[in-house]
């Protein structure tokens, strides 16, 4: 997939639709996935869904691996969920006597055309039969997304600004956000998911972590027991880690550092290639950023937080009026 390419993908994806899938490569694909009041969503058109957005996020993740892993388990279910309120939003914009003037179905085109084919029609034209796309098809394709689009902003576009008292509490809420230079020391135990024996499986190696962290609860030294089970860099030392910034840290394992109290035990995390227990042993707080030099940011979170919660209103309200059978 070209660069210029990647942009069209990811508005297609963001709003529910697809490249349409080859003829060729239907014919082992053409079940039923979910009937939305009479319009048939096929498997194929949720495997092009699964396959179109998973080369966004490859091309948006490809530095998170473990975001990365998190995002595309979740992604089939997602697919077709995204399907069939692209469906509902399309029938309630006839619903309500909906049209998009072909002018701006041929402006949005040829914005396409001008930034992402540096106004070249031909590498365009090019670039759609490389897809098995059809101009038509592809007109298509971006009369819908603007009617998604359109009617997204529609279900958002009467939420009231923050109040003063919304960025306040906001700001208490996500204070560990706005701190610099929090500072924590740590032990740890880290047991592989992954021995190199055959026998051993990675459930087996978490059972083995849950019971050494259950050693620990029970009153085992932490130091010793590290030296005993866990591999990493720091067994020898006990596990003991010194003084670190939070931003030293990979961000899962620093999140969950910082919700464990003084003194506390981690639960087993998981992380890509172990099962990790941490001792928390000191933490020391940063500063907070001024409120009134993050009020901007917070106001905007605060708006984006809203519109959220009222577009999946909307959509709730959407699939509650609607005849839906999913055949999954």
């Amino acid at each position: 997939m070209t660069r210029s390419f990647f942009s069209f993908l990811l508005s297609l994806a963001a709003s529910g639709l697809t490249l349409p899938t080859p003829s060729w490569a239907q014919s082992s694909s053409n079940g039923i996935a979910a009937v939305v009041n009479g319009r048939v969503i096929t498997e194929s058109e949720v495997t092009e869904a699964v396959k179109a957005q998973e080369q966004i996020f490859r091309m948006q993740m490809r530095e998170d691996p473990e975001a990365l892993n998190k995002a595309l388990a979740e992604l089939e279910g997602s697919a077709l969920d995204s399907l069939i309120d692209r469906e509902l939003i399309l029938e309630e914009f006839k619903k309500i006597g909906g049209a998009i003037k072909p002018q701006y179905v041929d402006d949005d085109i040829e914005s396409i055309i001008r930034d992402s084919f540096n106004g070249d029609r031909d590498a365009f034209i090019t670039e759609l039969a490389r897809t098995g796309m059809t101009m038509r098809k592809f007109r298509d394709l971006r009369e819908k997304m603007i009617i998604v689009q359109v009617m997204r902003g529609r279900a958002t576009s009467e939420q009231p600004p923050p109040t003063p008292r919304d960025v306040q509490q906001f700001y208490q809420d996500h204070m560990d956000e706005f701190r610099e230079g929090d500072m924590i020391k740590i032990s740890t135990i880290t047991i592989p998911k992954f021995t190199g024996d055959p026998t051993r499986t990675p459930e087996d190696q978490k059972r083995l972590a849950e019971d050494v962290r259950s050693k620990v609860l029970a009153g085992a030294d932490f130091a010793a027991t590290a030296r005993s089970y866990s591999q990493d860099s720091r067994s020898e030392a006990g596990g003991e880690w010194p003084l670190m910034e939070r931003t030293q840290m990979k961000k899962s394992i620093a999140d969950a550092a910082f919700g464990v109290k003084e003194g506390g035990i981690s639960p087993v995390l998981v992380d890509e290639a172990a099962y990790i227990i941490i001792s928390v042993d000191a933490k020391k707080y940063g500063d907070a950023k001024p409120l009134e030099e993050l009020r901007p940011q917070i106001e905007r979170r605060i708006r984006q937080q809203k519109s959220k919660e009222a577009l999946d209103s909307w959509l709730e309200g959407l699939r509650r009026k609607a005849t839906i059978r999913r055949f999954e």
